[in-house]
């Protein structure tokens, strides 16, 4: 089947686009001598996780329980969950998980501690946790020196609690006005991460893991930094809108939503059948990740959704409404991926505009 013929609005994957992402970022790590560890919050797609897994990745990074436990139900065997985990509920589950897979979680605080160490009093195998380093994101994670200091003597008294490391995510680079002012924002993180990391090894914990994240700066062929043992970039593998403004094309993104033309009612106005439940509305409105509208028309120059209802998405371009007929299909380029694939149950992976192949999204909606 074309493309073309799809229901929509339709998750449209370009394979070759995508493999050519997914190969450029794993033989970016291999150059640097780290190991890759995809964050799969962008697709949530347990098929693609293990096509990344064979590649050579040396596990997968997810954001929720949920998520883990739908990515080994798919057989992902190495799984970190990069958030702080709070609530005995979930850390059951992950100790369950434990049993029959590798997997570790992010801490920053000794009450999460204390609820692990007790959650897994009398497990098989210890918990095994990192610590999260702020570096200027302004979200969770360690931010003085003493408070680390403290969490990890406190670490250090538990029976069923391990450190395996810590880790950070520099999101604040995605805002960096420039490509010099993401290096900046980028190295300051890293020194930072790894700062603590030698405070760590000063109190006998060394760390065998030092993770750093986000995909600005490795699409920008920045080095790394020895002592960084692992990368957990995620959108790479699809791009979109702002990830594009960031490499200066839009030739690298995999990812677009297939939609119809449902009504011309004005000379100008063209609406189609994805809104917010399809595209979302979100926006990047600072830095070198700058986006323009909700979404950009991939197959017309500089169209751009200008404003969205649940499932309408509103476009302003006289030349567009003279160029379309209603029935006919356009695709967008979301602004950013990662909650777009959260919307849908399956997408459609594509190659010479073909559908090769139906993937399931097993980890759309696990929020818990």
């Amino acid at each position: 089947m074309n493309y073309y013929e799809l229901d929509t609005p339709a998750l449209l994957i370009d394979r070759e686009i995508m493999m050519e992402n997914m190969h450029f970022m794993q033989n970016y790590a291999d150059r640097h001598k780290v190991n890759l560890r995809p964050h799969t919050k962008t697709h949530k797609m347990p098929r693609l996780a293990r096509i990344q897994d064979e590649l050579g990745a040396a596990g997968i990074t997810v954001a929720k329980v949920g998520e883990a436990e739908a990515m080994a139900r798919g057989g992902l065997k190495d799984i970190f969950i990069a958030n702080e985990i709070v609530g005995k509920l979930k850390l059951q589950r992950i100790r369950k998980l434990a049993e029959t897979i590798n997997i570790s979680f992010g801490i920053d605080n000794t009450y999460q501690v204390d609820e692990i160490e007790a959650v897994f009093e009398g497990a098989e195998k210890k918990a095994q946790v990192l610590v999260e380093i702020e570096v200027g994101e302004q979200r969770s994670g360690i931010i003085e020196e003493d408070d680390f200091r403290a969490l990890l003597e406190h670490v250090k008294a538990c029976s069923n609690v391990e450190l395996k490391g810590i880790f950070s995510h520099d999101g604040h680079s995605y805002k960096a006005e420039d490509i010099e002012a993401c290096r900046r924002l980028y190295l300051e993180s890293v020194d930072r991460t790894l700062h603590f990391g030698k405070i760590a090894e000063e109190m006998g914990m060394k760390s065998e893991v030092i993770s750093i994240g986000s995909t600005p700066p490795f699409m920008l062929d920045f080095d790394i930094p020895g002592g960084v043992t692992e990368i957990r970039p995620g959108t790479y593998i699809f791009m979109d809108s702002s990830q594009a403004n960031v490499i200066g094309t839009y030739d690298r993104c995999a990812a677009s939503v297939l939609t119809t033309i449902i009504s011309k009612p004005t000379h100008e106005r063209v609406i189609t059948d994805v809104g917010a439940k399809g595209i979302t509305a979100q926006t990047r409105s600072k830095g070198h990740t700058t986006t323009k509208g909700l979404g950009r028309i991939k197959e017309f120059e500089d169209v751009y959704i200008d404003g969205v209802f649940d499932e309408h998405a509103i476009i302003y371009n006289t030349t567009f409404h003279d160029q379309v007929g209603i029935g006919d299909k356009v695709q967008i380029i979301p602004n950013h991926i990662c909650p777009v694939c959260n919307l849908y149950e399956k997408a459609y992976l594509l190659s010479d505009g073909e559908v090769v192949e139906e993937i399931p999204v097993d980890g759309r909606a696990k929020l818990q």
